[in-house]
């Protein structure tokens, strides 16, 4: 397992990133819960934050890919607008133990 944070850094409607080598994933906390998904447009293989920790959409409802616009559901990855409309995002493996977020790998 990868260390990846304390669960109190994940801020409710935040998001914040992880270059793991190999494998850059970021996290999502909505509602109380956590999401994790590899940082990877399924459109374009890119890396979708505008900026460092800068995931989500203006309103902070939807994961959004820098490049082009795309849309994505935090619970479920699933693209609702954009070129890969229906596609999902790639979820990542993790694990919380005594209030630290791992990533399984």
């Amino acid at each position: 397992m990868i260390e990846l944070c304390s669960v109190n850094d994940l801020n409710e409607g935040e998001s914040l990133g992880f270059d793991i080598t190999d494998k850059p994933v970021f996290a999502v906390r909505k509602d109380g819960e956590i999401f994790v998904y590899h940082n990877e447009c399924p459109h374009l293989g890119v890396e979708l934050e505008f900026q460092e920790n800068d995931f989500l959409d203006l309103d902070g409802a939807l994961i959004q890919c820098s490049t082009h616009g795309a849309l994505f559901e935090i619970e479920t990855g699933h693209c609702l607008s954009g070129p890969c409309q229906g596609d999902y995002l790639k979820p990542a493996e993790f694990t919380v133990k005594d209030e630290v977020l791992y990533l399984v790998s």
